[in-house]
């Protein structure tokens, strides 16, 4: 009886409007975003005590399907949201949603501390990424089989690293996934001959590889990618179905504040504005 009483109230709860949940906002989706989605809630509900604002993670994709489904208000997300999303919005709610870019990134490769290998090209990267290059010695590293780490295929990175490095190819197979970026670096960090990829806020303990481009090796620092003369910056986005209004607006206002734009800069992330 009680399971029963326990689905009747979840299934109640779905079925209200987000609106209806006075007081709350629900964020969900990017596991890059994920910790500056929470320190934007923590300084949030310093000020506004009565609005609770809830992050979790999961990947892009996973926010993007709760935006559709209607279990959150606010989707993070590190990717453009793709034309089937928008359509799968249209169909419910008679809009392709309501993008706000709230952050800048650079996705960065990752190698270990103890790697002499200091900057590749992106066809280089590529190249072991599709499995077509397996030994650090065909990169001018030590003669050892290169360990691929990734993320998984919900992780708009991955969608990110697959579209502008990859050109839209398979990633290898002997590839391993991992769940969220601070693993890739922890795995990074402990393998030797391993290459991994993420948002430039978790390079910690491991070694960021430059992007050579023509004569130049070009860091992921702030203003290389403030600027987009790094080959991978990105911006980071909050995704609705539409326009802002209500607690959701306010919270996204403090975001974009030069309050919440200095939580970006803390975190390790670069400002919009």
């Amino acid at each position: 009886m009680k399971a029963i009483f326990g689905s009747l109230v979840i299934g109640l709860m779905l079925a209200l409007p987000l609106s209806a949940h006075a007081g709350n906002v629900t964020v969900k989706g990017s596991d890059t975003m994920v910790i500056l989605g929470q320190r934007w809630a923590e300084e949030f509900m310093k000020k506004t005590p009565a609005t609770k604002v809830q992050v979790t993670g999961g990947g892009s994709g996973v926010g993007l399907a709760a935006l559709q489904n209607g279990t959150t208000e606010i989707a993070m997300s590190s990717r453009e949201i793709k034309d089937a999303e928008k359509q799968k919005l249209r169909a419910r709610y008679n809009s392709t949603g309501v993008e706000i870019p709230v952050a800048k990134d650079g996705v960065t490769f990752y190698v270990n501390e103890g790697n002499p290998v200091t900057a590749l090209t992106v066809e280089q990267l590529r190249s072991i990424y599709v499995g077509d290059v397996t030994n650090w010695k065909q990169l001018g590293g030590p003669d050892a089989p290169i360990i691929i780490y990734s993320r998984e295929n919900s992780s708009g990175t991955y969608v990110f690293v697959k579209d502008h490095v990859l050109d839209g190819e398979d990633y290898a197979a002997s590839a391993q996934t991992l769940p969220g970026t601070a693993a890739v670096v922890n795995a990074v960090s402990k393998e030797k001959n391993s290459i991994g990829y993420g948002g430039a806020a978790y390079a910690k303990g491991i070694k960021e590889l430059k992007i050579k481009k023509g004569n130049e090796d070009i860091a992921p620092t702030a203003e290389n990618i403030k600027t987009g003369k790094y080959p991978l910056s990105r911006d980071l986005y909050f995704y609705l179905r539409n326009k802002p209004s209500g607690d959701a607006k306010t919270f996204i206002d403090f975001a974009l504040s030069p309050e919440g734009q200095a939580v970006v800069t803390k975190v390790g992330y670069f400002p919009v504005k």
